[in-house]
């Protein structure tokens, strides 16, 4: 199974404007919260096929800072076992019966809210990958990646970056250049005002920079920069620093060139 999902992408590397890039902290750095994760992740994995399930789950066991503590064959019952179990991550497909993973996101948010939900599909449908992360989820991968991939994708959304394959991060930017198109001859709605240095770490965020970076880069604290990302979250009634990026981008806050 160890090369079950194909070649190996590298979330973060240089030259993905809004994903490829992971939006946060480099892996093993303190959370936005502030302190250094000591217990294992808990991750639930749902996906319809169970052999594939069985896949992660051995491929995750080896993982010592990883525990996989549940799983589930549709979006109804992830929503079930997300309530009783609290995980840390869903890893969840987007298309399965019953239930899809897409649908299922809102709901897991509402009986788990600290659950982060990674999507780990074959879908590479621009539609889904929006919908997606209006839903809640803060990683998108394809099912293309690497086993050692996913285990690397599960800490840097622990660790409080938004992942996404970097095969997706251009159609995303090409879907919000669309929805600025579309939205150009409407009047809207006024965005919450930003300070001038909340701006600038917006700006630097979008270009995929974690926080130690941005720090450097505005010769401050990396204390500082997870300050200012907290409360550019907080102005704009977000939850994740990708969603944080798409508002900018949707208001005109931010120009995509």
């Amino acid at each position: 199974m160890a090369d079950s999902f194909g070649p190996v992408h590298h979330p973060g590397g240089s030259g993905a404007p809004v994903g490829g890039a992971g939006f946060g902290s480099g892996a093993g750095s303190d959370t936005e919260g502030g302190a250094s994760r000591k217990e294992p992740i808990r991750v639930l994995v749902v996906d319809d096929h169970a052999l594939f399930r069985r896949g992660l789950e051995i491929v995750l066991a080896q993982e010592e800072d990883i525990q996989v503590v549940g799983e589930a064959g549709d979006g109804a019952e992830a929503v079930d076992k997300a309530a009783d179990l609290l995980p840390d991550i869903v890893l969840m497909d987007v298309r399965m019966p019953k239930r899809g993973g897409i649908e299922a996101c809102t709901s897991i948010k509402e009986v788990a809210p600290s659950a982060k939900i990674i999507m780990l599909t074959i879908s590479d449908e621009e539609a889904d990958l929006y919908d997606a992360i209006k839903a809640g989820a803060t990683g998108y991968l394809l099912k293309e990646i690497s086993t050692d991939e996913v285990a690397t994708a599960i800490r840097a959304v622990a660790d409080g970056q938004s992942q996404i394959s970097p095969s997706m991060a251009s159609k995303l930017l090409t879907e919000f250049k669309s929805m600025i198109q579309r939205t150009d001859e409407r009047r809207l709605v006024p965005a919450p005002r930003l300070t001038d240095r909340e701006l600038e770490v917006l700006k630097l965020v979008a270009t995929g920079m974690n926080n130690r970076d941005i720090a450097k880069e505005l010769f401050i604290s990396e204390n500082t920069v997870k300050n200012h990302v907290r409360n550019i979250l907080e102005k704009l009634q977000l939850h994740s620093r990708m969603e944080a990026v798409v508002y900018a981008m949707r208001e005109k806050i931010l120009e995509i060139r």
